[in-house]
C-alpha cells in the first residue's frame, strides 16, 4: 500500500490544525488519502480557504470546524457535526494549545486556567465526545499532541508543564481503559518545533530573561535539543500517521518522543 492510500477510508479530525504542528499532522494525514477536518479560530473565509488549499494540494477531502475550545459544549457539538456529516470519526487528534511565559508568583490565574482548558480539559471533552461510536464500530486512533514538556519541566512555563503533564496521564489511563476494544491512544511529545506559538514566546521570553532572542533560541530552546535544529512539523505528523494505521495497533498508552534527543538525557 502506497503512502498515498495508507489511510483512505479513514475520517481524522484535527484541533489546532491551521498553523505549525497542527498543520503538519493534517496535511499528512491528508496526503496519506483520510478525509479530514481542520479545526482553528480564524475567520471563517480565511479558514475555508486554508482547508480548500490543502485539499487541492492533497486530492482529498478537507473540510472545517471553528469550535472553541474553552467551551465543553462546543467540543462536543463539533464532534457531533462531524460524525453526522461523515458518518464517523475515526481519527482525533487533539493538538490544539495556547502558551504563556511568567514566573509563578506572576502569573496570571486567567492565563493559568485559559492553558489548563485547552491543552488538557479539552483532549478530555472532545475524547469523551468521539469515543462512544469508536467503541461502536471497534476502532479507533486518539493521538494527543504532548511536548517533552510532558515528561521534563521548564521554568517560567508552570501552567503548560502542568497541562502536559496531565496530557501525558490521561493518555495512559484512556489507552487502559479502552485497550481491548480497537481503539489506541497515544501521546506525541515535540521537542521545539519553529511554530507561531514559539515565535510568539520569543520576545516574552527575552523579556522575562533579559536576554537577546538569538540567545533565547540558541542557549534556551536548543540548549537540549541535542541535534541543535528544530524538529520539523511533517516529523511530527510521520509519527501521528504511523500511529493511526493497523500497523500500530500495538502501541497503545505510549508517550513517545520527537525531541531531537532532548530526553534522552
Amino acid at each position: 500500500m502506497s503512502l498515498a492510500t495508507l489511510l483512505k477510508g479513514r475520517v481524522a479530525l484535527v484541533t489546532g490544525s491551521t498553523t505549525g504542528i497542527g498543520y503538519g499532522i493534517i496535511k499528512t494525514l491528508s496526503a496519506a488519502g483520510a478525509t479530514t477536518i481542520m479545526h482553528g479560530l480564524l475567520p471563517e473565509a480565511e479558514l475555508r480557504a486554508k482547508a480548500d488549499a490543502l485539499a487541492e494540494e492533497t486530492g482529498n477531502s478537507v473540510t472545517y470546524q471553528t469550535a472553541n475550545l474553552m467551551d465543553a459544549a462546543e467540543i462536543r457539538r463539533m464532534v457531533g457535526q462531524v460524525q453526522d456529516r461523515h458518518g464517523k470519526l475515526d481519527i482525533l487528534v487533539n493538538n490544539a494549545g495556547i502558551q504563556f511565559v511568567s514566573s509563578v508568583q506572576d502569573f496570571p490565574e486567567d492565563k493559568w486556567d485559559a492553558i489548563v482548558q485547552v491543552v488538557m480539559n479539552a483532549p478530555f471533552h472532545a475524547s469523551k465526545a468521539a469515543l462512544p461510536a469508536m467503541l461502536e464500530q471497534g476502532w479507533g486512533r486518539i493521538v494527543n499532541t504532548g511536548s517533552m514538556h510532558a515528561t521534563v519541566a521548564s521554568p517560567f512555563k508552570s501552567a503548560y508543564n502542568a497541562a502536559k503533564h496531565g496530557v501525558a496521564g490521561f493518555t495512559k489511563t484512556l489507552a487502559l481503559e479502552v485497550a481491548t476494544s480497537g481503539i489506541t491512544v497515544n501521546a506525541v511529545c515535540p521537542g521545539y518545533v519553529m511554530t507561531e506559538l514559539i515565535e510568539k514566546q520569543l520576545a516574552n521570553q527575552a523579556a522575562t530573561r533579559g536576554i537577546p532572542v538569538e540567545k533565547v533560541i540558541s542557549d534556551v530552546l536548543l540548549v537540549d535539543q541535542p541535534i541543535k535544529r528544530f524538529v520539523r512539523a511533517e516529523e511530527i505528523g510521520a509519527m501521528v500517521r504511523h500511529l493511526c494505521t493497523d500497523d500500530a495497533g500495538a502501541i497503545t498508552g505510549a508517550c513517545l518522543a520527537v525531541d531531537g534527543g532532548w530526553t534522552a538525557r
